[in-house]
């Protein structure tokens, strides 16, 4: 891989139309035909791409999952990334920035890669951010390994409505105190390893109902409230350095003068609150361009890039119009525009390249810190722990409701829940051990009705202990307060089952607190 040439350097090197290539940042899929490969090496070759973002593939990216497409999982995929990545740098005339959503490890795009635990469990656990500096340590040394220079990490939205359909998990909790404050230990913990970040998603996307990815957001809170709350983590990780901040698809009058334009096209948003009212003077990047919020309103080709750029972002991510869209900037921006832009993508560039990433060999090793991490989380929600300690002596029966979302066929459910309905019918007190089928709210987060009244009948009628391996939102659907206990456990990672059954068992005591209100 060549060197990154310094600013004024490359500043007398590239010609006009490369700086703006430099701006673009299109997707990269691990999962891609050869076809599809040569392509995205052509657009690089010729149009002065400055980076890549990389997903798993075409089928599970940003709009294209409501498709119900097949994704096609691929064991090599992490071997695969690498020699993607080794032959786009290769396609390129000066290094490619590598991007790459890793939030929760590489696993949140790749196979058989490290995975440690949603934002929300990390939200949790009370002090001990060192465990979380340490969670953003490694799935930064994860990056290296796989020759990554960005992660598009943390998410410093605070969630703050249980029905937000895409941001919950991700979110650190609904406390903006402690999201700043744990969002500024990843972030730091991802530094020491050289690894760059970018909060998102600016201006918080944490009391939105609306899925950006589906349609846009409206946030219709006052400037007093968003400045005293959504804006505040931000405001606090920018006063004290951050390498890049993603602006979502969200509209918000209240900061737009008015305007129900998505703040991502927004420049009162981006130049004159992020800029010039919050002083942040490093590099902003879009979210994903291709996403229905902004993409649908946009069919000529070409605009959507146009309007991003103009509005103040400097990196235009998942760009669907490369070519159409350095045409139309190149037309219609002004020098000191693309100048600004350019240098501040450049050091950014020079930051993140000044070592070869792919010289750490080895992924991470997840499982003891997991282990600890599943040991502080651990929440006792409901109850106490000498109701649990009573009922364990009791001749309990334990009831597991475990699937993927799509097994069994939900049709056959109804008669399976029949047949542990005739199971328990005779049995007093009942241990659940409730493992919901997705993570994400829709459709009560995989459930179908029968298997929610089930699990509120046997609630109500019998004494039960619940053990949710899942996102707490869960309970929203449940009557967990006339259970015995309730113990949130968050994941269902062998290391939390582990936890969960040390304290079944009396050998460890749930430390772990709330981070966000169910209700």
């Amino acid at each position: 891989m060549n060197k990154v040439p310094d600013y004024q350097t490359a500043n007398s090197l590239l010609s006009r139309a490369e700086k703006v290539g430099q701006l673009f940042m299109p997707a990269a899929f691990i999962n891609d035909s050869e076809a599809e490969i040569e392509q995205l090496e052509h657009l690089i070759r010729t149009k002065g791409i400055g980076s890549l973002c990389f997903f798993h593939s075409r089928a599970s990216a940003a709009t294209n999952y409501e498709g119900k497409k097949e994704v096609v999982f691929n064991d090599a995929s992490f071997e695969t990334l690498k020699k993607l990545i080794e032959r786009y740098q290769n396609a390129s005339k000066y290094p490619l920035l590598i991007a790459i959503d890793a939030e929760w490890g590489l696993a949140m795009r790749i196979e058989n890669t490290p995975q440690y635990p949603y934002a929300l469990t990390l939200g949790a656990i009370q002090g001990n951010n060192d465990l979380i500096f340490q969670v953003g340590k490694n799935i930064a040394k994860d990056c290296k390994a796989a020759g990554i220079h960005w992660n598009l990490a943390p998410c410093v939205d605070v969630n703050s409505n249980p029905n937000n359909p895409v941001i919950g998990y991700r979110s650190f909790g609904a406390d903006k105190l402690k999201v700043a404050e744990k969002a500024l230990a990843f972030i730091k913990g991802a530094e020491s390893e050289g690894i760059l970040t970018s909060i998102k998603h600016f201006p918080g996307h944490g009391d939105t109902a609306t899925d950006s990815h589906l349609g846009l957001p409206l946030v219709e809170k006052p400037r007093t409230e968003l400045t005293a709350n959504e804006l505040y983590p931000f405001q606090q990780i920018i006063d004290k350095g951050v390498d890049s901040v993603m602006v979502g698809h969200l509209s918000v009058p209240s900061l737009a003068n008015g305007e129900t334009t998505s703040s991502s096209i927004s420049p009162a948003i981006i130049k004159d609150l992020l800029r010039n009212d919050m002083g942040y003077q490093g590099v902003v990047i879009s979210d994903a361009l291709n996403m229905h919020a902004v993409s649908k309103e946009y069919s000529e080709k070409g605009q959507l890039e146009w309007l991003a750029f103009d509005a103040g972002n400097d990196v235009l991510c998942f760009a669907e119009n490369v070519s159409e869209g350095i045409t139309t900037i190149l037309q219609k921006a002004s020098s000191e525009q693309i100048e600004e832009s350019f240098k501040r993508v450049w050091a950014l560039k020079e930051k993140a390249i000044e070592r070869d990433v792919s010289k750490t060999p080895r992924l991470t090793e997840p499982k003891q810190l997991n282990q600890t991490l599943a040991e502080r989380s651990l929440t006792l929600l409901w109850g106490s722990e000498s109701a649990i300690a009573q009922f364990r002596a009791t001749d309990f029966c334990t009831l597991t409701l475990k699937r993927s979302a799509s097994q069994p066929k939900l049709q056959d459910l109804p008669s399976e829940i029949r047949q542990m309905r005739s199971q328990v019918a005779e049995e007093t007190d009942i241990l659940v051990l409730l493992t919901p089928p997705q993570v994400k709210p829709a459709n009560r987060f995989g459930f179908i009705k029968e298997e929610i009244d089930f699990i509120n009948e046997l609630i109500q009628t019998k004494n039960v202990v619940v053990y949710l391996f899942g996102n707490p939102y869960m309970l929203q659907h449940l009557s967990y307060e006339k259970a015995t206990a309730v113990v949130v456990v968050y994941q269902d990672f062998t290391e939390f089952q582990d936890a969960a059954t040390e304290h079944f068992l009396g050998k460890l005591s749930a430390e772990g607190k709330l981070p966000v209100s169910i209700f």
